[in-house]
């Protein structure tokens, strides 16, 4: 758009936008939306990760500031900023920095995957803990990470003079406010679901005071507006106003636009996670508890930590010696060329079962030292059965968590609404539709955790009235892929085989 600079600077324009950032674990997204829920520009940008063979994940903090500078340049360099009335950030859940007194961060940032606090899960995790902050004692929630640091670097948490998670990290940097909503920082695990504030008997574990961590605040409010230099640096208008968000799983779920009780949102992103909508407060091991996005109800969330971090890890690994290309360009491998041998394969991989537990296992087992296993190599398995093989086994994942969320909570579930960047394979999600048994409804807009947050920005700046409202005009879904009965019913034999893998290796698995 072309706009003269007395008409952008007037003020006169009709703020009618609102701008997402989705800073997640591989990288930052900065998405314009309108009122129709379509995005009107964007701007990417990834950042690393560091690993290690014991399983450690950390990132540079300053990583993610600057990558949301990049991506908000981009994405408003080619809009009116007077229309951008507000900002909305979500973020990877449960990763945390630690920072001193000057707001530098004091170590690397450690990351959700990170699973050194094995040992912490099993001495401080209890049933106690998972009923005051929803969590199953799991590797993921960073309370158990935080008591690995208060038994290993003491000094880290004796110099820190807060604890953030993602969001109020960057809020921090946009406002100047070292704030959270309840909805983005209860992943930290240190909370009280029940009050919303945090809990001076999980902080005690974690080692930390709750002066220490960010202010509470209620999600879709205004935190404040963008700092004057920084909303200038940014391309945005003067005034532009922050508003609390939420974390990425909870803005996903809103994005989806799910309200049938009979639905699930799936998220096919880094992680898997199948979520359902409770008005209730509920706990159980067959899923997670965490607050909605509105902080006003609760998702009972089933999870793997491998999702599109497998595909990733898997084309990272081997492709390119599978994919060899020689082209003017050089040696190059495509996932669709991937995608399109894997589709070759027939329906179970030829008897090749791949449990996909590289980062432990979450729901329904919930064990931190377990360990990825493949079944039932022959000389007839190619690069492309192993692949397949991946997918099966995730969506063999999904269709353990629904069944446990269903068997807690009596209510069946007949479709997903998926979102995340695997749901954007056609193969793999008919693999979900066909193990599953369940219809899978791809959502329009790709991201649509973005989508989740403008959608509370909207909110807040009057632009809907409510969420319902907001999810009525901004969110739609562009395919359904139903069930194929004939291989449904194959894989219905497979899946049955599939459950007996891991409790038969799980003690090796766990040496």
């Amino acid at each position: 758009m072309d706009h003269s600079a007395d008409e952008e600077d007037s003020g006169m324009a009709d703020a009618d936008l609102v701008l997402a950032v989705d800073c997640s674990t591989s990288g930052a997204k900065a998405v314009v939306f309108g009122p129709d829920g379509r995005s009107l520009s964007s701007g990417r940008q990834t950042f690393p990760m560091a690993k290690t063979p014991e399983g450690r994940h950390e990132q540079n903090a300053h990583d993610w500031w600057r990558a949301t500078i990049a991506v908000i340049k981009t994405a408003m360099s080619g809009v009116d900023r007077n229309r951008v009335a507000a900002v909305a950030l979500t973020h990877q859940r449960e990763t945390f920095v630690c920072i001193d007194d000057a707001g530098e961060p004091v170590r690397p940032a450690i990351v959700w995957a990170d699973n050194r606090s094995v040992p912490q899960v099993a001495r401080y995790g209890s049933e106690e803990t998972h009923r005051i902050s929803g969590r199953v004692p799991d590797i993921t929630p960073a309370i158990f990470k935080l008591a690995w640091l208060r038994e290993h670097e003491p000094e880290t948490l004796r110099r820190s003079a807060r604890v953030a998670d993602v969001s109020a990290f960057l809020h921090a940097r946009l406002t100047g406010r070292w704030v959270s909503s309840a909805s983005s920082c209860d992943s930290l695990g240190l909370m009280d679901l029940a009050s919303q504030q945090w809990s001076p008997e999980l902080c005690a574990i974690a080692g930390v005071d709750p002066a220490q961590l960010p202010e509470i605040a209620t999600p879709g409010g205004v935190i404040g507006p963008v700092v004057d230099d920084i909303a200038a640096e940014l391309g945005l208008a003067p005034g532009t106003l922050v508003v609390a968000a939420a974390g990425d799983g909870q803005c996903a779920a809103l994005g989806t636009g799910v309200t049938e009780a009979d639905t699930m949102y799936l998220n096919v992103g880094t992680a898997l996670v199948a979520g359902y909508v409770s008005p209730d407060y509920r706990w159980s091991r067959k899923y997670r508890t965490v607050l909605d996005a509105a902080g006003q109800g609760y998702l009972l969330e089933a999870f793997t930590q491998s999702g599109t971090y497998l595909v990733s890890w898997f084309i990272d690994t081997f492709a390119p010696a599978l994919l060899a290309k020689d082209t003017d360009a050089g040696c190059v491998a495509r996932e669709e060329d991937l995608e399109h041998r894997a589709g070759a394969v027939p329906p179970g991989s030829d008897g090749l079962f791949a449990v996909p537990y590289w980062n432990g296992a979450q729901t329904p087992y919930w064990e931190g030292a377990a360990r990825g296993t493949v079944l039932g190599w022959s000389g007839i398995h190619t690069g492309a059965h192993f692949y397949r093989s991946l997918l099966e086994g995730a969506a063999y994942e999904v269709r353990l968590q629904v069944e446990g969320v269903e068997s807690d909570t009596g209510v069946p579930v007949s479709r997903f609404l998926a979102t995340g960047g695997g749901s954007r394979s056609p193969m793999w999600s008919q693999i979900i539709a066909d193990v599953t048994g369940r219809q899978v409804d791809i959502c329009a807009e790709s991201e649509t955790t973005a989508l989740g947050a403008a959608m509370m920005a909207g909110c807040a700046v009057g632009i809907h009235s409510d969420l319902r409202a907001a999810a009525a005009a901004m969110t739609r879904t562009v395919k359904s892929i139903p069930p194929r009965p004939d291989i449904a019913e194959q894989y219905q034999a497979m899946y049955q085989r599939y459950l007996r893998i891991y409790p038969t290796v799980r003690e090796l698995s766990q040496r």
